[in-house]
């Protein structure tokens, strides 16, 4: 019998980070090989795995071979595809956002469905994805690149997240936006430097970068119990002005935020204001303006009928669920699939007690693999087809 407790465990002893999950790659292929998926397609987008049971059903129809009087096989054609995915990176201090546990579930969940995909009648082939890089923000778009998805029929894709806070195996739904959109943002200010003595003979952006940090405070909107884009957040994150040099009036800046929003509509119209304001005050000031983004995130927006599959897969093991109308500011990148595919993520609990994501001192209960496993499932044999 598989110790999927162990599993995770050792996953956890080995933690790697985005682009280097060997690790993790090497022990989901290994678990795979002791299954029958049809396809297993390895090093997708980096250290990605993807698994596939692929449900052929007859399609009716019978070709003959008038050269030779034969009726040849029946042809066949595959069923469309549910998929679900789990992340399997680790911060630079471990295994701190439960990863390994995400990647331990989805082990599981292959071996419930290897146990059940020849007897039970599946109305859906069933993928499984294991992605790297989700941390950085770049692992979800490598594995769409790859065009390994886009060969299956998918009508739905799921993916949970263990949430702190929250009483053991409860799932958390979000109705709407599951994962706030958010992005850094870097401008750089450059005018010209002079000597201390003269600094009105050079272009010092001193005073620009103390306006924009007051205009990007008023990009502040806590509404969150109003409309979903309402609400937006500005965080300063780093200041860069001159050099430790008292002899020279500084001559270049580098001021760095992060922008957040509820809606992708809203973060881009956070990210056009932003960028106006900056805009305006460094032409004032005599200054010009280079930018860049760092890590975007798209808005996590679930599909609303995927979010009642989940609920109604969760109350059937039984599983207490909850609501959540406002979602999670953090971001996620399984956004980008659901930029493609109709799909879901949601949430389920992982104790009140434990210590929040990305604590040093956080571990993911090994006690949530099987009931997020079963869940899972679930949703692969009560979906149909849309």
């Amino acid at each position: 019998m598989i110790d999927y407790k162990e599993i995770r465990r050792t996953l956890h002893e080995h933690p790697q980070t985005a682009g280097n999950e060997q690790f993790a790659h090497d022990t989901i292929v290994k678990h795979l090989q002791t299954l029958h998926p049809d396809k297993v397609y390895t090093n997708v987008g980096g250290y990605g795995v993807i698994a596939v049971w692929e449900k052929r059903v007859c399609s009716g129809e019978c070709v003959v071979d008038s050269t030779r009087g034969q009726v040849l096989p029946t042809t066949h054609y595959s069923l469309p595809t549910i998929a679900f995915r789990a992340d399997i990176d680790a911060l630079p201090i471990g295994h701190r956002c439960g990863h390994d546990g995400h990647t331990t579930i989805l082990l599981r969940l292959a071996e419930l469905v290897d146990e059940q995909f020849s007897t039970f009648n599946f109305q859906f082939s069933i993928l499984l994805l294991w992605q790297p890089a989700e941390e950085t923000g770049t692992g979800s778009r490598a594995i769409l690149d790859s065009g390994i998805l886009q060969q299956y029929d998918i009508r739905a894709i799921y993916g949970l997240h263990n949430l702190p806070g929250y009483p053991l195996g409860t799932v958390v739904l979000c109705p709407h936006t599951f994962a706030a959109a958010s992005t850094g943002v870097v401008y750089r200010l450059d005018g010209r430097e002079t000597h201390a003595s003269t600094p009105e003979l050079g272009v010092n952006p001193g005073l620009a970068v103390a306006e924009i940090i007051n205009k990007f405070n008023g990009f502040m909107d806590f509404r969150e119990a109003g409309r979903l884009s309402d609400f937006r957040q500005s965080t300063l994150i780093c200041v860069r002005l001159g050099q430790p040099a008292f002899g020279t009036s500084a001559g270049h800046a580098e001021v760095m935020f992060t922008l957040r929003a509820f809606t992708n509509d809203a973060m881009e119209c956070l990210l056009t204001d932003a960028n106006n304001a900056v805009d305006e005050i460094a032409a004032r000031h005599g200054l010009t303006v280079t930018r860049s983004l760092v890590e975007p995130f798209r808005a996590t927006e679930n599909n609303p009928v995927c979010v009642k599959a989940i609920e109604k897969a969760a109350h059937d093991m039984p599983l207490d669920v909850v609501y959540k109308d406002i979602p999670n500011r953090w971001s996620e990148d399984f956004a980008e699939y659901l930029l493609e595919f109709p799909g879901a993520m949601f949430g389920i609990g992982s104790g009140e007690q434990q210590p929040e994501l990305h604590h040093p001192d956080y571990d993911f209960p090994d006690a949530l693999i099987e009931p997020a496993a079963q869940l899972f499932f679930n949703l692969c044999r009560s979906s149909s087809p849309a």
